[in-house]
């Protein structure tokens, strides 16, 4: 995507947004409700047109070549639309056809997904008897169904119990670490995204607020980090009454081992491992923690909200 925006009336849902994604990598959209993901994504398959900007996917202009970009990408919406008077097989044989699946293979890949996404049992049963983690699960087999080289999915594991979610995120990294595919995830789960991409995004409003990896965003945005001090368990709260007293840290707590505390200025912590030392502490490890996409999206949302 390049400067593209798209307008509702007066509402500008996506405002001048550039990103690009590669080859094999799991890529993060990130953002609350209204941020304009889902407007985005919806452009980029097609579904939308975009008042100004060039899109390209796979090569392909979704508005003027949308059969031949269907036919590589799947597509898992929040909200995935199943045939409920049909059973699963059916659904999922439908699909096979639309996407071009050699007939000589649909029974295979049909049942592969099937087994692949837990429902090798339920196949035959019609889809609207189906809790909904069973629905989400048949929505993401469909998406995998035809082998897609690009795969977008928003809030893939919505309504899955911890064991389902912990399949599904096996699945985005063999697809993307050992198939070469391309995972486009949209998602809230700030802890999900830390676990599976490569890169992120991070939309405010309909413009882009950041993109890159954790460590570059944590890097760019200058982030608080925090720390933690392991010293001799006598000394503990000697060294508790030092991080107490230091001006730049904060957040200063015991967890069941060591001390935590979250600095302001990186550059004050050999002055402060030197004055802890120099008070006959003795430290066994002072290790800083990394940062987590919860902090810097929390960052952002901070820093965007003070420039307002």
């Amino acid at each position: 995507m390049q400067g593209v925006t798209r307008r509702f009336g007066d509402t500008c849902a996506v405002d001048d947004l550039s990103l690009s994604v590669a080859v094999g990598e799991v890529f993060g959209f990130l953002g609350h409700n209204g941020a304009g993901k889902t407007t985005s994504v919806r452009l980029l398959n097609g579904v939308l047109m975009a008042d100004s900007g060039d899109i390209r996917v796979l090569g392909l202009d979704p508005q003027t070549e949308g059969p031949q970009l269907r036919s590589r990408t799947g597509v898992l919406t929040e909200t995935p639309s199943l045939d409920e008077r049909l059973t699963a097989t059916d659904n999922l044989t439908i699909y096979a056809d639309l996407y071009g699946v050699p007939v000589q293979q649909v029974r295979q890949r049909v049942s592969t997904m099937l087994e692949t996404f837990g429902l090798s049992d339920r196949g035959h049963e019609k889809v609207g008897g189906y809790s909904k983690g069973m629905k989400q699960r048949l929505a993401l087999a469909r998406a995998f169904l035809h082998e897609p080289e690009l795969i977008f999915l928003d809030e893939p594991t919505s309504g899955l119990d911890p064991v389902a979610t912990q399949e599904v995120h096996e699945m985005i990294r063999h697809v993307s670490q050992d198939e070469g595919r391309t995972v486009f995830l949209c998602t809230h789960n700030l802890v999900e995204a830390q676990r599976l991409c490569n890169r992120v995004a991070v939309m405010e409003h309909g413009r882009l607020a950041a993109m890159g990896t954790p460590k570059e965003l944590a890097r760019e945005i200058g982030t608080n980090v925090t720390y933690r001090l392991e010293v001799e368990l006598e000394q503990r709260q000697a060294a508790l009454d030092i991080l107490k007293r230091t001006p730049s840290l904060m957040d200063v707590q015991f967890d069941d081992e060591a001390l935590i505390f979250t600095s302001t200025d990186r550059e004050m912590i050999p002055d402060l491992l030197t004055q802890i030392v120099s008070e006959d502490v003795r430290v066994y490890a002072l290790t800083p923690q990394a940062t987590s996409l919860e902090d810097i999206y929390l960052a952002l949302h901070a820093r965007k909200g003070h420039r307002q």
